[in-house]
């Protein structure tokens, strides 16, 4: 479902900007991860994944994601000393803006807003 935009144009341009900028990710992270979850699947590796289910866009600033990652980091050394496996540490951090809505508004208290 697509999410009616007032300003067509200003759309555009930011979808095109953003095509602009460098990937989060490279292709060989990614393919990296294939092959540790399939370690993990297989119980040569554990794998940790942390994070909020829903964080406000002004809590995700560099002070904050690094105190998570280092959260992460603290968790994963108890699981590495207790489990004697490696740890694969994944972040759900803003996670919440990219996934898809199955409405386009919510209504809580009585007040509809966009999703």
């Amino acid at each position: 479902m697509d999410a009616p935009y007032a300003d067509a144009e200003a759309l555009r341009r930011s979808v095109e900007r953003l095509r602009q900028l460098p990937p989060l990710v490279t292709s060989g992270e990614i393919e990296r991860l294939r092959h540790l979850i399939a370690d993990a699947q297989e119980g040569k590796r554990f794998l940790l994944q942390g994070g909020d289910c829903a964080e406000a866009l002004a809590d995700c600033t560099p002070q904050t994601i690094a105190a998570k990652l280092k959260i992460l980091l603290q968790m994963s050394l108890v699981i590495v000393f207790a489990g004697k496996k490696p740890v694969i540490r994944v972040g759900r951090i803003a996670g919440q803006y990219a996934k898809p809505r199955s409405s386009m508004t919510e209504t809580r208290n009585g007040e509809t807003l966009p999703s």
